[in-house]
């Protein structure tokens, strides 16, 4: 028994029995015998494995550069006029980027809050349930409260960001994002 690996080719066989070296050139590229084709030499394990760690690195060295510009300014939006909202309603509307879905609550006459709907968890919708003071994310049981946006229950590990709101007159409008760590 000798010390050289085998190759593919050893143990391979042509479908019309001739030997590899009489095989048409395309046969080498596109392999009809499963030993053939499931071979991978090392050296094209370790470009595999070479580009996929680079492709990690790119990724974090994105989420960094991401993470050290920061957010954006805030940037002043209309949300709705107070008397489109009933008391114990919600509003959905998107702050401060076009794909961030947002929830503006009449809580009472004279309260409003507005919190990102994404739960902290896993990023599931949270739905108002007023009545009971809380906003619920159906996903796993998390439970944040109503007028804070606090984690109460559940996994969610920190509470919602709160969008910061002014009011002119009848119209409500979002100013800022509060992100809240405790």
């Amino acid at each position: 028994m000798s010390d050289k690996p085998q190759e593919p080719d050893d143990f391979t066989r042509a479908p019309d029995g001739r030997p590899m070296e009489a095989q048409p050139a395309w046969r080498q590229d596109f392999a009809i015998d499963t030993p053939q084709d499931n071979y991978i030499a090392r050296r094209d394990f370790a470009k595999f494995l070479v580009l996929t760690s680079g492709a990690f690195v790119a990724g974090q060295g994105w989420i960094a550069a991401r993470g050290m510009l920061g957010n954006p300014a805030p940037v002043r939006a209309r949300i709705a006029s107070i008397s489109e909202l009933a008391v114990g309603t919600s509003k959905m509307f998107d702050y401060p980027g076009p794909h961030e879905p947002c929830l503006l609550i009449r809580v009472s006459e004279d309260e409003l809050v507005a919190f990102s709907q994404k739960c902290t968890h896993l990023s599931c919708a949270v739905i108002p349930k007023v009545a009971e003071g809380v906003l619920h994310c159906p996903c796993h049981e998390g439970y944040f409260d109503l007028r804070t946006g606090r984690n109460i229950a559940g996994p969610p590990p920190r509470p919602l960001p709160k969008i910061l709101l002014e009011r002119e007159g009848d119209e409500i409008y979002a100013v800022g994002v509060e992100n809240r760590l405790v």
